[in-house]
């Protein structure tokens, strides 16, 4: 079963745009931290370790300071490292049950699950703290994504007890829908990061999930 630190989860889950600017990054993430979004996650497909380590350990700290849950992407090894709430696995990122014995049941974990409706009820079965589903709409960040319909968002909604996330293409625009079909988690990368204002946008989200 979920732990009771993932299941409270709901709102904007912000996800971190690729950057190899350590200061741009962290003055980009401060800013938006600002907002109090549900949770936030690294993820990075740098392949220096180093300066991987150095971005998720500084945001550790950032995330801390705001209130915000930090989740890793991919590696349980980073998150363990940096002192993360959290971590998302994807496809290719290891087995559930082993990121579990590793991070303790205090720890969130998030699994990805494309279109897969099998994929996620057994991660949901196995202790996923929250599923994802996505490419909900078209997205900038993996164009290449596989479509995952708001249907599917709504049919995990009504039969999994946990957490449901939508990502992919989630703008202001398209938000509430994604929102009514039973999204808990809205995650967000591009419509807040390449902003005029990022701060403002994500407090424009929050206060719109707030409503819906």
């Amino acid at each position: 079963m979920p732990t009771e630190h993932g299941r409270r989860r709901r709102g904007l889950y912000l996800i971190t745009p690729e950057c190899d600017d350590t200061p741009r990054l962290l003055e980009l993430v401060r800013k938006v931290l600002e907002a109090r979004p549900a949770l936030l996650q690294y993820r990075s497909k740098l392949t220096d370790d180093s300066v991987r380590h150095e971005q998720a350990l500084a945001l550790a700290g950032l995330c801390r300071e705001a209130g915000v849950a930090l989740i890793v992407n991919d590696s349980v090894e980073l998150a363990l490292a940096v002192g993360a709430d959290g971590v998302h696995l994807g496809r290719d990122d290891g087995d559930l049950g082993s990121a579990r014995a590793r991070l303790g049941d205090d720890r969130i974990i998030g699994v990805s699950c494309y279109d897969e409706w099998t994929r996620a009820r057994l991660a949901a079965e196995a202790g996923a703290d929250y599923v994802a589903f996505g490419a909900v709409f078209g997205s900038a960040t993996k164009p290449d994504a596989v479509h995952a319909p708001l249907s599917l968002v709504a049919r995990a909604a009504r039969a999994l007890d946990v957490p449901v996330a939508a990502i992919g293409g989630i703008t202001l625009d398209n938000v509430g829908v994604v929102r009514a079909a039973g999204a808990d988690l809205l995650c967000v990368i591009s419509d807040v990061f390449t902003a005029a204002d990022p701060a403002q946008r994500a407090g424009e989200f929050v206060r719109v999930l707030g409503d819906t």
